[in-house]
């Protein structure tokens, strides 16, 4: 199985959870001449990841390796890119076709986002179980 993973530090430790801070670099990142150039960025991030028994195995300042399946990484960029893109162009397309109005289109066009995200916020419980990160040994 292919695996998206990432190498970071432990930065607190719960009963059942541990916060992972994780350094997520482009690609352009790691370049040797990445000093010298202005496309080359990297942001740290801060992963939950639940983990039994974590205050018995884990400790703050730990280094853990945090992944997580190939295919839940392409699934949320389906849900964060992919479908509002494509919401947010049909929505424009049909709008255009039935009023001839640009402007309300593209109104119409941003205002569909919002359900579409209000809903991805309202089962945030689910999406957080979907795309949960593991701790590989």
């Amino acid at each position: 199985m292919n695996k998206i993973s990432h190498e970071g530090i432990v930065q607190s430790v719960g009963t059942d959870q541990i916060e992972v801070r994780i350094t997520q670099s482009s690609a352009c990142a790691a370049c040797k001449v990445a000093a010298h150039c202005s496309a080359a960025e990297s942001k740290e991030k801060i992963v939950h990841v639940k983990c039994a028994n974590a205050m018995e195995l884990y400790q703050v300042g730990d280094t853990v390796t945090v992944s997580m399946s190939s295919k839940n990484g392409r699934d949320a960029v389906m849900l964060g890119f992919i479908f509002p893109f494509l919401l947010l162009v049909a929505v424009l397309v049909l709008c255009l076709r039935f009023t001839g109005d640009e402007g309300i289109a593209a109104l119409a066009s941003i205002a569909a986002l919002i359900p579409y995200y209000i809903g991805l916020w309202a089962f945030n419980v689910k999406v957080k179980k979907r795309f949960a990160f593991n701790i590989e040994n």
